[in-house]
């Protein structure tokens, strides 16, 4: 196997009408298969260079033992016997993850209690599966953890486990192999789908039917499925399984009434679903990587049409990434005058750099697209929530363009992305929104950006210092700025959504059992007793809750941003409330200055107008 490119693919790039389609959200089927090409040659080049790094390592190893030139020249005879089974063993997301996280470990910039030789010689597992599945003859002996010894793609055979990292020997033929580890073995094949003893066969899910049909993995096994290090396999029971099949012929269906576009670039690129454990409702989890190409893990939805959005979502992350591949959108910080910084996401808890922030972008502009089609075609009890998910990403993704669009560190084809992004969205804005959708939205929003900011955002502690003072002595607020403040990621901040989540539960159950967070607090993480109160619209409740704890209490972070969405209906506190929304940070910082150096605990209302009339003067603030 030579593991470069032939010379057709040694450089690659996208027609211009594909690239149109990209840089505007789409990509059809023919533009995926581009950027299938890329990785092939991306993946096979990374593959060399790993491959001539772990001879080396494993020439100055005494204790190596796992041959990896062995699995090497048994990739080779697959490839020339079956080329399009190793194609499909090596461009699963799962070889994808390992041959970057070895490479990551090679260079000393990935640290794992893994032995190097076990990492290394997934090698062999992979040469053991391509050999397997194109049924020639070969042995190997293969890296096994705790008894288990995974053939990505075909399944994993589970013996006696003794100790955490040993090797296992693979022999097969024509008829089958013979898995043995000490003075156990198991025998399977040739047929790989059918479970015998001590074997779990990979399971495939369906895409559609009849000729149009696809199929993904529905990855179980791999080591490599996940994207945070080496995982042990998670074997579904046979209910969840189909019930994994039934989510997704569900939103398979959706899509291709709401989306069908979309459907055809899906089928092609998708690869392999990796089961997560399932998390609460409205809080899905996924994730994908730019290494593992058409690889999504996802927990399983409480709808198809929940999961649909999440394939359209991780399905942007995937092309983005591939092509990003092909022509980076940022300039790497050190290439540039500008420092690297950090930005508020309306998606995420953590401050995140420009490349994440992008990939945020696009990834939710696809899901505006998708609630913007999918509200119009929602049955009347799911309509609000659509309409509701349409108006929030809408704005998240507008708002977040608008902070980023002009950056420094964007290439010309970053900018012309942010560009073409902006222009469809800004089509969007005037679409209608039912009110309360759209005012919870809204609210959700803001919610989610205020909280942020007061637990990311530290104003000048000589500003601070300068509000305490003229505060004492019962002088107006001096002016304050924004570019006096500086951003310092504060690890605890979690579950900034909790606004949004609320709103959901309201909209589509409005006087279920939600509403009382004695029932379900546990259910929605992050909420606590005001979050409820607010979510009911309950604001003067909430008011005084929140008053209370902030003069007599210790509160905590997120309460003077709770205060201000608490005063939205009280017109004689429009300053405060304005200011409290847009920067609670403020109101914490003089609040615990006056606390901690004077023992005081200022009335928080009459603090929020005080700064809030500093904020509405004429100057540098804003």
């Amino acid at each position: 196997m030579s593991g470069a490119p032939d010379d057709r693919s040694a450089f690659h790039s996208i027609p211009a009408d594909g690239l149109h389609g990209l840089l505007h959200g789409d990509g059809d089927g023919a533009v995926i298969d581009e950027l299938l090409g890329a990785e092939r040659s991306r993946r096979l080049l990374l593959l060399r260079a790993l491959y001539d790094r772990s001879i080396r390592v494993a020439s100055d190893s005494g204790d190596f033992p796992v041959s990896l030139r062995e699995a090497w020249e048994s990739l080779e005879r697959a490839q020339a016997e079956a080329p399009g089974i190793v194609e499909e063993v090596l461009m699963a997301p799962g070889s994808g993850t390992w041959a970057s996280a070895a490479l990551r470990r090679l260079r000393g910039t990935l640290r794992s209690d893994i032995p190097i030789w076990a990492t290394l010689g997934h090698l062999a597992s992979l040469a053991a599966a391509a050999s397997a599945a194109a049924r020639i003859e070969f042995t190997l002996r293969v890296p096994a953890f705790e008894g288990t010894v995974s053939l990505p793609g075909l399944g994993c055979a589970v013996l006696p486990a003794r100790e955490d990292w040993t090797t296992a020997r693979v022999a097969g033929d024509r008829w089958g192999v013979r898995i043995t580890c000490g003075g156990d073995e198991v025998v399977v094949g040739p047929d790989w789908e059918r479970q015998a003893p001590g074997w779990r066969p990979t399971r495939r899910l369906t895409l559609g039917q009849d000729e149009a049909a696809g199929s993904v993995t529905l990855e179980e096994h791999d080591p490599y499925r996940t994207f945070f290090g080496p995982t042990a396999p998670r074997v579904l029971p046979d209910s969840e399984a189909r019930s994994w099949q039934s989510s997704l012929t569900e939103a398979w269906n959706v899509l291709l009434r709401d989306t069908p576009a979309q459907t055809d670039a899906i089928r092609r690129g998708l690869r392999s679903i990796t089961p997560m454990p399932k998390g609460e409702r409205f809080r899905p989890y996924s994730s994908s990587s730019a290494e593992a190409f058409g690889g999504i893990n996802a927990s399983l939805p409480d709808e198809g049409c929940e999961l649909a959005a999440t394939l359209v979502h991780e399905f942007q992350h995937v092309k983005l990434g591939a092509l990003t591949h092909v022509a980076p959108l940022v300039r790497r910080a050190e290439e540039t005058q500008e420092p690297s910084e950090l930005f508020h996401a309306p998606w995420r808890d953590d401050p995140r750099p420009l490349e994440g922030v992008l990939q945020g972008i696009y990834a939710f502009f696809g899901v505006t697209r998708f609630w913007r089609v999918n509200r119009r075609a929602a049955d009347v009890a799911h309509a609000p929530l659509a309409h509701f998910e349409f108006a929030l990403w809408r704005e998240a993704v507008w708002s977040t363009l608008g902070s980023v669009r002009g950056h420094e560190r964007l290439t010309p084809l970053g900018r012309r992305l942010l560009e073409s992004l902006l222009h469809s969205c800004a089509g969007w804005l005037g679409d209608d929104v039912p009110d309360a959708p759209l005012r919870l939205a809204r609210e959700a929003l803001a919610s989610h950006r205020a909280r942020w900011r007061e637990h990311h955002v530290r104003p000048s502690p000589d500003l601070v210092d300068e509000a305490v003072r003229a505060w004492r002595q019962g002088d107006a607020c001096p002016p304050l700025a924004h570019t006096a403040s500086s951003l310092v990621p504060d690890g605890d901040a979690c579950f900034l959504d909790t606004a949004a989540v609320l709103a959901r539960h309201r909209l589509t159950d409005p006087v279920g059992s939600w509403r009382d967070p004695s029932a379900t607090g546990d259910r929605v993480r992050g909420a606590d007793p005001i979050d409820f109160l607010l979510a009911r619209g309950e604001r003067s409740a909430a008011l005084r809750e929140l008053a209370d704890q902030l003069r007599h209490g210790d509160p905590v972070v997120g309460s003077w941003a709770a205060l201000g969405r608490a005063l939205a209906d009280r017109p004689e506190d429009r300053a405060a409330c304005r200011f409290l929304t847009r920067s609670p940070e403020w109101a914490r910082a003089v609040r615990e200055s006056l606390h901690k150096e004077h023992g005081q605990r200022p009335d928080p209302l009459a603090l929020a107008a005080w700064l809030g009339a500093a904020a509405s003067r004429p100057g540098p603030f804003g």
